[in-house]
């Protein structure tokens, strides 16, 4: 009998899902999560409306990846260690014990009982370790939409942007998880028509729309990695905002970058989906022109078809307005290349590492993936509703960002990041 594949669209689980669902039999996001029954965090996998405890799969001896306890551990640190061949292999089990027509979970009721818990009644946590952030700025129209605000277009893309994946690294330390409200960053601030800088909170608080890509194992400090490498090193893929205080910014980033007008806020979705169950929706990025150096040259597709939405809900608000519908393909520098690039230095790469693909996005204006291009640097204000308008965020403000690819019959989803502002004071 020949065992079809995870990603098979004919695939369907005992567990009901709907088409709309994010989380079906071909997706298996790993998060972790805790309950009130037991609050001490630990591993588990989406499906439909329920979250599958691996832990105690683990502990009724239907998973086995190895060392005992991988998945009672508060973070996907242990599992992403083990590696690519144990990654594939476990989803592939795991896929196996959802399948509609396999009684070995669906006909043990202790099992289910205790394994397959309601989503509404767990408590998602940071699914990794972060062990560090970097952020790149890889999309070409968000980059030229920047540098024509601030340079013109006759200097749109600095000279280097066409030839490297240009990044910075950020704080691992404040990467959040989706819910976690955000506090008004305070900093220097120096207005064009001020003498000298003065400190207090933000006023032009943003939010930029990003893929974060897990690195799953580690490369060795001194190395260089190949493309085959660099992709098996990616475990999967978070929604990401990386909030960012533009007044802040644009006063400390001469001569080293962003620092504090980035550090105080990354908010990340709660599942991690797999780079293996978005492997059919792999297609090649635009040309990129002029060829990249040969250690950045791909021979593979490297980019997603995954649509995103980015929804703003204001405090007197009911319900989100939708501000700003893209696509991950679009992106010029993929998440393979950012990667290769990173470590081409020698820079060591960890577990737990997560790589900001940069704001993204497309060549539309609805496809807009910050507030600094929709409102064209506050000059010009988005209409919300009840004649609301926004140029950058106020306290009250909730961002709401969605990602998913759409199958023959069902969709490989993110869930959501989201997070509220609240005040400096």
């Amino acid at each position: 009998m020949t065992v079809p594949h995870p990603n098979d669209p004919s695939l369907r689980s005992f567990v009901p899902v709907n088409a709309t669902s994010d989380f079906p039999i071909q997706n298996l996001p790993y998060g972790v999560f805790s309950t009130a029954a037991l609050p001490a965090p630990r591993v588990g996998v989406a499906i439909g409306d329920y979250v599958l405890d691996l832990w105690e799969l683990e502990q009724d001896c239907r998973l086995d990846v190895g060392p005992l306890g991988v998945f009672s551990t508060p973070s996907l640190n242990a599992f992403m260690a083990l590696g690519p061949k144990v990654w594939s292999r476990t989803r592939a089990r795991i896929s196996e014990l959802l399948r509609h027509d396999n009684p070995e979970l669906r006909d043990n009721k202790e099992l289910r009982r205790r394994a397959l818990v309601p989503m509404a009644d767990v408590k998602l946590h940071l699914p990794i370790a972060v062990a560090g952030y970097t952020d790149f700025y890889s999309s070409k129209e968000h980059a030229t939409n920047v540098g024509v605000m601030f340079r013109g277009k006759g200097n749109a893309l600095q000279p280097n942007w066409l030839h490297m994946p240009i990044g910075y690294n950020g704080r691992a330390s404040t990467v959040v998880v989706s819910g976690t409200k955000v506090r008004r960053p305070r900093g220097q601030l120096k207005p064009s028509n001020a003498e000298i800088p003065s400190f207090g909170p933000c006023k032009r608080l943003d939010f930029e729309l990003e893929m974060g890509a897990v690195i799953g194992q580690p490369s060795p400090m001194g190395e260089m990695l190949t493309e085959a490498q660099a992709q098996d090193m990616i475990f999967g893929f978070v929604l990401l905002n990386d909030w960012s205080a533009r007044d802040i910014q644009q006063w400390e980033y001469v001569p080293l970058g962003p620092f504090q007008g980035k550090a105080f806020a990354t908010s990340i979705s709660p599942w991690v989906v797999t780079r293996e169950a978005l492997e059919p929706f792999r297609l090649h990025g635009p040309k990129q022109d002029p060829a990249p150096l040969p250690y950045l040259r791909q021979a593979q597709p490297n980019n997603y078809d995954l649509k995103l939405d980015v929804g703003l809900r204001a405090a007197s608000m009911n319900d989100a307005v939708y501000i700003c519908h893209t696509n991950f393909k679009y992106m010029y520098w993929s998440s393979v290349q950012q990667l290769v690039h990173h470590a081409s230095s020698g820079c060591a790469m960890n577990v737990g590492d997560l790589l900001g693909s940069g704001t993204i996005s497309g060549p539309e204006k609805s496809q807009r993936g910050s507030l600094l291009e929709i409102s064209w640097n506050g000059t010009e204000p988005m209409e919300l509703a009840s004649g609301m308008k926004r140029t950058f965020l106020e306290d009250g403000d909730s961002l709401v960002m969605r990602g998913w690819c759409q199958g023959d019959g069902y969709r490989v989803g993110f869930g959501e990041v989201e997070g509220t502002i609240v005040p400096a004071d």
